[in-house]
């Protein structure tokens, strides 16, 4: 009765959400049910739901969590939504997984960040960056030839830059409208060339959703 309600829930899901999503349901702490979309993150039907896990942290707080994992248990990094259910009077859980990339209210996407140059704080428009780095435990964004600090964390922009705005590494974030040139590297990792001159590689984790992303 229980498996019959699991497809019941995905059923109803897979009217409204996007294709490239995957749909994860726990009862009491196990993944009973994995049904997955285009971003796969290979979560294992019998096995525990683990610490970090949106799952986890909908069971200990019971309420809606929704945001993004960059350290995820699983091959993929993702946006999550997840929500606590009741199936047959047991706890349960069910998680929609998206790219890492989604954003879930276009309405606060950043215009401008501001950024710290010397001892001076700068406007800048987002349309102007090419890229956003993670370096020294500090994260910089980048103008044409100019460098600014910014206060946000690069998980943090994952969720608030526009949509041409796109995660391909742990350690960069990049504009797409800044690219001028995708190639491949000697052992056939992704590399993006940008309009400033800076290669950067594109992580395993990341490849999947930035093929997507960019439509090949």
């Amino acid at each position: 009765m229980i498996h019959n309600n699991e497809n019941q829930y995905v059923e109803i899901l897979k009217e409204w959400i996007p294709k490239e999503a995957s749909v994860a349901i726990a009862i009491e702490g196990i993944y009973t049910h994995y049904v997955s979309g285009i971003h796969d993150i290979g979560i294992e039907v019998g096995k525990p739901v683990q610490q970090g896990d949106i799952a986890n942290e909908v069971m200990i707080k019971k309420k809606k969590i929704e945001h993004y994992i960059e350290d995820s248990n699983y091959r993929a990094s993702y946006y999550g939504i997840g929500y606590p259910i009741r199936l047959e009077e047991k706890e349960a859980v069910i998680v929609i997984i998206l790219p890492p990339f989604h954003q879930s209210d276009p309405t606060e996407r950043l215009v401008f960040l501001t950024g710290k140059y010397d001892d001076s704080w700068y406007p800048v428009l987002v349309e102007e960056i090419s890229h956003i780095e993670s370096l020294q435990k500090k994260i910089w964004f980048y103008k044409e030839n100019e460098t600014y600090q910014s206060i946000y964390t690069l998980k943090e922009l994952t969720d608030l830059l526009p949509n041409h705005f796109l995660r391909i590494h742990r350690s960069y974030i990049i504009n797409i409208k800044q690219i001028i040139e995708i190639t491949r590297d000697f052992s056939s990792n992704i590399i993006i060339t940008l309009k400033n001159g800076a290669v950067l590689p594109v992580s395993q984790s990341y490849s999947v959703p930035v093929r997507k992303a960019l439509g090949f």
